[in-house]
């Protein structure tokens, strides 16, 4: 079957051209400037075409499991299928489950529970997902069950990507627990229930992580899985994700780790949200200004997924950066660290996957997405 899309503007690896896309069986087939004047062709109207959003990290899937606090979805497939349809109305094609082996916080216990059936719903859904799924297993390395729930998990034919994370009070992300402290007053807690979770979450976390690292890297080392650090914030934890064998330092939040993980060769994730919002929400460096100066080679959708084509946009129109170079942060960049040679680009032999969409104002609306050629949104 080939489909012919034209007055598009394709978002190539360095240009913006007006142009004819061919497709044909699910894969890109001609890349050419100029408009086709076939009757069959698709005027796209001038909106443009990239390549299908490669997200690497994304929590969104947690979210329809348990949509409020204590209240579980009943229906696994359900729950997944929403995130699915969540996922491609945002423009992405391929995506990575953020799944969590363990939890920092007695709140977060209930990952335990959850941690199975977010691993099987995302095995289960092939065949009915209509982007494509892949699990990124978040290590919590603060968790005394850690190793026993990574282990049986490794055999899980969709797991790709693993992260090292350490929410330790005082460490990374919480590295100022003033801001800790704010964030727990800020979801109800009093003043002693805050203080007496940052005294236990510390005790419990340095204990934890300093028995955890060493085995969970020996047991990761065995696997082909991407791996990266987690919210780096000095030289030293970037020596530490090197000696790990992570090849990725995903959300750094200072820009001293972002530049020394540059300088070690490991590429460097931010937070879409971030971006869009201007800053973090937990005290970390701005990752708009990172990617401005270079410092940045994929953004993650994080919490939000619609986050990761509004980056792409504000970081054109907002700070300067062309929209091929702002586009590949969301797609070929991501792919690449993936090692997914197969998309990420608009090129001729690779996957159609596809992202139509048009900026009204400064806000992008999705139009269409394609995957492997057929359309799913």
């Amino acid at each position: 079957m080939e489909t012919v899309y034209t007055n598009a503007r394709l978002i190539l690896d360095d240009e913006v051209i007006d142009g004819t896309l061919t497709v044909r069986d699910g894969v890109i087939v001609a890349v050419d400037a100029g408009r086709a004047h076939a009757p069959s062709a698709m005027d796209c109207a001038g909106d443009f075409i990239a390549p299908g959003i490669v997200d690497l990290h994304t929590d969104a899937l947690e979210g329809h499991f348990v949509p409020r606090p204590k209240v579980f979805w009943p229906d696994a497939r359900a729950a997944a299928l929403a995130h699915d349809g969540q996922t491609v109305a945002s423009g992405i094609t391929t995506v990575f489950d953020a799944i969590c082996a363990g939890g920092f916080d007695q709140a977060k216990v209930e990952r335990r529970d959850l941690f199975e059936l977010m691993l099987d719903a995302v095995e289960d859904g092939a065949g009915l997902f209509r982007a494509h799924h892949l699990v990124h297993l978040r290590c919590e390395m603060t968790d005394p069950d850690l190793l026993a729930l990574v282990e049986p998990a490794l055999a899980r034919s969709t797991l790709a990507f693993a992260s090292l994370m350490d929410h330790t009070p005082g460490a990374r992300q919480w590295r100022n627990v003033d801001v800790l402290r704010g964030f727990l007053l800020g979801i109800g807690k009093d003043a002693g229930e805050a203080e007496r979770e940052i005294a236990e979450r510390t005790a419990r976390g340095r204990s934890n992580v300093e028995r955890n690292f060493a085995p969970l890297v020996e047991m990761l080392a065995a696997t082909n899985l991407v791996r990266a650090s987690h919210d780096d914030t000095t030289d030293d934890h970037v020596r530490l994700a090197q000696e790990a064998g992570c090849t990725v330092s995903e959300f750094p939040t200072t820009r001293a780790a972002a530049v020394a993980a540059r300088a070690s060769g490991l590429a460097t994730i931010g937070g879409a949200p971030n971006v869009v919002r201007g800053g973090s929400h937990s005290g970390g460096v701005a990752m708009g200004a990172l990617a401005g100066e270079g410092l940045v080679d994929a953004l993650a959708s994080d919490y939000v997924p619609a986050s990761l084509l509004q980056a792409a946009v504000r970081l054109h129109l907002a700070d300067g950066l062309t929209l091929p170079r702002a586009m590949t942060l969301v797609t070929g960049n991501p792919a690449q660290m993936a090692g997914l040679a197969d998309r990420g680009r608009l090129a001729e032999g690779l996957r159609a996957d596809l992202l139509r969409f048009r900026i009204v104002d400064t806000t992008p609306v999705v139009r269409q997405v394609m995957v492997d050629g057929e359309r799913v949104f």
